[in-house]
């Protein structure tokens, strides 16, 4: 597979080999986008699919820091081999609480995945997005989700969170 890995240094302006160079250091980057009046907060990854055969991974609505630890400790498990289930209750996110991850529909990789699809030249490579639950424990598909929380986390599915759960 052919990356941003594999340009010349001199193809590439700063920012991209700032880009590469942690790539190269660390296996994976997490970028940051700052909420605003248009969506919330979210990071997202390049390099897991490369460098551990799993899909990026995007989060909305959390710290940076929490996000960052998360992405460090799954992508520990993806080296080992250990894979995110898709539409299942897992506990590999977080510690304290379940999360789930669903696949990222394509036509939402130019708004969200900017970075990666660069990295990658296009979109040929997967990506997750791990979905978390209010205080009490319930998920933005479930009944009495806290509405204080609705708008932090949209939908990247492709026929929504309902049909892409598994038993």
């Amino acid at each position: 597979m052919r990356t941003a890995l594999d340009a010349p240094a001199g193809m590439l302006d700063e920012s991209e080999r700032d880009f590469v160079e942690k790539i190269r250091e660390h296996g994976w980057f997490d970028t940051a986008v700052f909420g605003d009046a248009e969506g919330p907060s979210f990071s997202f990854t390049s390099g897991f699919w490369v460098n551990t055969g799993q899909p990026e991974l995007i989060m909305f609505g959390m710290k940076r820091e929490i996000v960052h630890d998360v992405f460090w400790g799954l992508f520990r498990g993806a080296k080992a081999g250990e894979a995110l289930p898709k539409g299942k209750a897992t506990d590999k996110a977080f510690a304290n609480l379940p999360a789930y991850s669903f696949p990222v529909a394509k036509r939402f990789y130019p708004e969200y995945l900017g970075w990666s699809q660069w990295f990658y030249g296009g979109n040929e490579f997967p990506c997750l997005q791990i979905v978390w639950p209010d205080r009490d424990g319930i998920f933005p598909w479930q009944q009495g989700f806290d509405p204080t929380f609705s708008s932090d986390q949209p939908d990247l599915t492709e026929n929504g969170w309902l049909a892409a759960l598994t038993s």
